[in-house]
């Protein structure tokens, strides 16, 4: 099943959550040297990062809505969806929960923000398995008749082609 919303031929969802998923994952790397070392600087750096971060799957998040639209009832593909996206808003409301806690001094945030960035993580890490689980195990966002041989999606053909053209 192919993605519904698409850029230059790829998945608009798939390229934008590499996004906040590196910003939030960074954002708790940070939170955890901030914890050992106690340095000010970590804490604003997590509190900037997880802003970045909430907004950019802000901005992701309709993209895969999209695409969830398209996949057909009854399906567990359509089951994995949602438990995808709830999973995933749940990881969007512990972070911005974490950095509503930092707002009043990033530089020193309680450690129930950091306790809700780690959550966070928990859970983004369940999310991005279901969704690994939609585009790799169900095929979902991936274009019929791919292969290994595929040519590039700029090429106007369609994945099936098995021309060597390129």
């Amino acid at each position: 099943m192919e993605s519904r919303a698409k850029i230059l031929g790829h998945s608009v969802h798939q390229v934008l959550i590499v996004f906040p998923l590196g910003l939030l994952a960074t954002a708790v790397i940070f939170d955890a040297i901030h914890l050992v070392k106690q340095s000010d600087t970590m804490a604003v750096v997590a509190y900037w990062l997880i802003a970045a971060g909430i907004l950019g799957g802000a901005v992701a998040a309709p993209f895969g809505l999209i695409d969830w639209w398209a996949i057909p009832s009854g399906t567990r593909a359509k089951r994995i969806g949602l438990a995808h996206a709830l999973t995933n808003v749940t990881v969007l409301v512990l972070f911005t929960a974490s950095w509503f806690l930092r707002r009043g001094a990033p530089d020193a945030p309680p450690v129930s923000a950091s306790v809700l960035s780690f959550a966070g993580a928990a859970f983004a890490l369940v999310g991005g398995w279901l969704g690994g689980e939609l585009v790799s195990r169900l095929g979902v966002s991936v274009y019929d008749g791919a292969h290994l041989d595929a040519p590039s999606s700029l090429s106007g053909r369609p994945a099936s082609d098995r021309n060597p053209r390129g």
